[in-house]
């Protein structure tokens, strides 16, 4: 079943929408959720928020990229979730993966902060398209996923020392990039 059918089950108020969803991208929601928690019961349960908030947003909203809509929910969800955790405890891995983009990010909660974020989302997009494949997927296993540079280092074949040495030359080309944008951090 494509993603066109499985948004049409939502639409048609059909409980095979969440039961298609999880045979299709149950592993996704859970590797996004495990990257930043750190722990299956935890992201499981991540998984399954998703799925009621996919019930509730869908419709009216149509999805334009399924599994894009469903990350940024179990991420968000995982996200929600490690704050309330985090007076008790705190994901050192998640921890040290933020920081190293906290340099990058501008911060603020007023609305025009909201623009900004979204006209820095557009150009790290469009920074992430000049750069070749491998870049751009161990940039996004460490920045979106939360993987840590070990396990990136393990599926790729690299070494740990060569993916560190990838982030950092690309955090440092990425800062150029946003500056010549006239994004000012």
């Amino acid at each position: 079943m494509d993603d066109k059918e499985i948004i049409d089950l939502y639409f048609a108020r059909s409980e095979t929408a969440i039961t298609e969803t999880a045979r299709r991208y149950g592993p996704m929601l859970r590797a996004i959720a495990y990257g930043i928690l750190g722990n299956a019961a935890d992201s499981e349960e991540c998984e399954n928020d998703a799925y009621l908030a996919v019930w509730n947003c869908i419709p009216p909203q149509r999805p334009r990229v399924l599994p894009a809509f469903l990350g940024r929910i179990a991420r968000n969800i995982a996200l929600d979730k490690y704050a309330y955790y985090g007076a008790e405890k705190r994901n050192r891995a998640l921890e040290t993966a933020l920081d190293e983009l906290e340099a990058l990010l501008p911060g603020g909660a007023d609305p025009a902060a909201s623009c900004e974020q979204a006209e820095l989302a557009g150009c790290i997009d469009e920074y992430l398209r000049r750069q070749s494949r491998v870049k751009r997927l161990v940039f996004v296993r460490r920045y979106w996923y939360c993987d840590p540079v070990a396990k990136i280092a393990a599926d790729w074949g690299f070494s740990e020392s060569k993916v560190k040495s990838m982030l950092m030359r690309m955090r440092k080309e990425l800062k150029v990039f946003l500056e010549r944008k006239g994004v000012w951090l």
